[in-house]
């Protein structure tokens, strides 16, 4: 019997780019990171950073070595993050890309790093049409940075179903990760399990051990690399019969920014995992092509690694939060998610409309545009647009209405990033950040689109209790996609009487956001 350990970091920021600042993308300053600019840059400087160059320690405390964790063990970039990084953060962003070829010398051609859905959508609550896109954009993004189709795909907070993994399967993704209570049985978590989709195809899941993982992320055991390593060394059982892998998974962000050293503590139990022969080092795709699964399984549908509930955690008061005060509550993220799904149907159809017009098939237009998202030069934008038009050139204003369809269905998707539900109020700066997108994706279906009417019976329609004027000037004359949000909006209440409704935020903080191009 022999026996792996695989250690796995899902590395991951919410996309915090002004909305308006078409090209620049630009983060504005987060006075919460302090003293940071933003968010992304006081995490890399706490984590993406020092895991590219972590220090072991000798015995008096001096530099021993300097390792790139990201070659030692398996690993997810948010395609979005990995973006920040390559603007701003370019060495971190060369050793993230450099570890994964390493990875393939080390593990037998298998590089280390997984994909992931593009903008961090929780899939089980998206439309299939939303979830083919966001799978598409994560694949090619991969694909463009490692110079590798992806073997493994990383689920946004493992969020999964059924109709996702037949996506993942189609587009020849092999396995994913996921935590054991989301399997519909037992499972032995020290071996691969195949899952047998409707279509007939199939994929391999890996549940991690989540005893372990939890320890890593919430009980310490970071504070000792010595300590981490022989918790996962006793973690292989006594006896049984043939290999077994003994593997964890956590945020990447716990090594380093959630608990600081933990990077050291990862590159010492790492070193010593190499070192004492109890176990090889190996990653999911060196492991499933040596045992592929002999065992079948059921996964429970639309269910998550942070949510007990499934996946209530973004769409209800299910009790699931991150910090707040002991009296809050969570009955915002109903009202904002219908909020956002009535948005989003509403302007689906007119998008397949207009862009019907221009390109030879709106949707296939909108699950290519990911190489202009990565790529708007001229000449690439110039020659996207004849593809998907037939061959035929765009010019002038034709071409000007082609890119803001474009850009209302990515804004469309990006309002649906997961970070806007997970934490304790309204008011956050995730929440407020999906409200920046849905107010951009509003403000260009108004210039793209004639008035919609609004749509009747939705309960969003009429203003809501304890809301007063909801509907008026200062809204109602601007544009008729973004009154009816601001409707719906006013039935997500902050936590904070300052902070007021959803209405309120989007008033104080999503329309002084907007910029012109002056």
């Amino acid at each position: 019997m022999a026996r792996f350990v695989c250690i796995h970091g899902h590395f991951y920021q919410p996309p915090r780019e002004n909305p308006w600042l078409e090209g620049l993308e630009a983060v504005e300053a987060e006075s919460s990171a302090a003293p940071y600019h933003d968010w992304n840059e006081r995490i890399s400087a706490e984590c993406y950073a020092p895991n590219a160059a972590s220090r072991i320690l000798d015995g008096s405390g001096c530099i021993a070595r300097l390792v790139n964790n990201y070659a030692l063990i398996s690993f997810d970039f948010g395609p979005t993050l990995l973006s920040w990084l390559e603007a701003h953060q370019p060495a971190v962003y060369r050793a993230v890309l450099a570890a994964d070829r390493e990875s393939r010398e080390r593990f037998s051609g298998h590089g280390s790093a997984l994909a992931q859905p593009y903008n961090h959508m929780i899939l089980p609550l998206a439309s299939r049409r939303d979830k083919a896109t966001q799978i598409r954009w994560g694949l090619y993004d991969f694909e463009r940075r490692f110079g590798r189709p992806a073997e493994g795909a990383w689920l946004p907070e493992t969020a999964v179903d059924s109709e996702s993994l037949e996506l993942l399967a189609a587009l020849g993704v092999r396995f994913t990760i996921l935590e054991p209570q989301q399997a519909a049985s037992a499972v032995d978590t020290t071996r691969p399990y195949r899952l047998a989709l409707p279509s007939g195809r199939g994929i391999a899941v890996f549940f991690y051990d989540a005893a372990i993982s939890r320890a890593v992320a919430f009980e310490r055991l970071l504070a000792s690399g010595e300590a981490f390593a022989e918790r996962l060394l006793a973690a292989f059982p006594a006896a049984g019969a043939g290999d077994q892998l003994v593997h964890v998974a956590t945020d990447g962000e716990t090594y380093g920014h959630h608990h600081r050293h933990g990077e050291m503590a990862l590159s010492y139990a790492l070193q010593r995992l190499a070192s004492a022969g109890g176990a090889s080092l190996t990653n999911y795709g060196e492991y499933l092509a040596a045992h592929p699964p002999e065992q079948e399984i059921e996964i429970v549908e639309a269910s998550s690694w942070s949510c007990a509930h499934g996946v209530e955690r973004w769409r209800d008061d299910c009790g699931c939060r991150t910090g707040g005060g002991p009296a809050w509550n969570q009955a915002w993220r109903a009202p904002l998610r219908t909020a956002l799904d009535a948005l989003r149907d509403e302007l689906a159809p007119l998008y397949e409309a207009a862009a019907g017009e221009i390109f030879s098939s709106p949707w296939a237009a909108r699950d290519a545009y990911i190489e202009v998202v990565l790529d708007r030069s001229p000449a690439c934008v110039d020659a996207f647009l004849a593809r998907q038009a037939g061959g035929r050139r765009l010019a002038g204003a034709e071409r000007e209405r082609a890119l803001k369809l474009l850009e209302l269905q990515r804004h469309a998707m990006l309002m649906y990033t997961s970070c806007g539900w997970f934490f304790s109020d309204l008011a956050g700066i995730e929440t407020v950040q999906i409200l920046r997108y849905a107010g951009r994706a509003v403000e260009l279906a108004g210039e793209l689109f004639a008035s919609p009417g609004a749509a009747p019976g939705a309960p969003g329609d009429g203003p809501a209790p304890g809301n007063p004027g909801t509907a008026g000037p200062s809204d109602d004359h601007r544009n008729p996609f973004e009154r009816d949000l601001l409707r719906r909006l006013a039935w997500a209440r902050s936590n904070d009487p300052l902070a007021g409704s959803g209405r309120d935020l989007y008033l104080a903080a999503v329309r002084p956001a907007a910029r012109t191009p002056a």
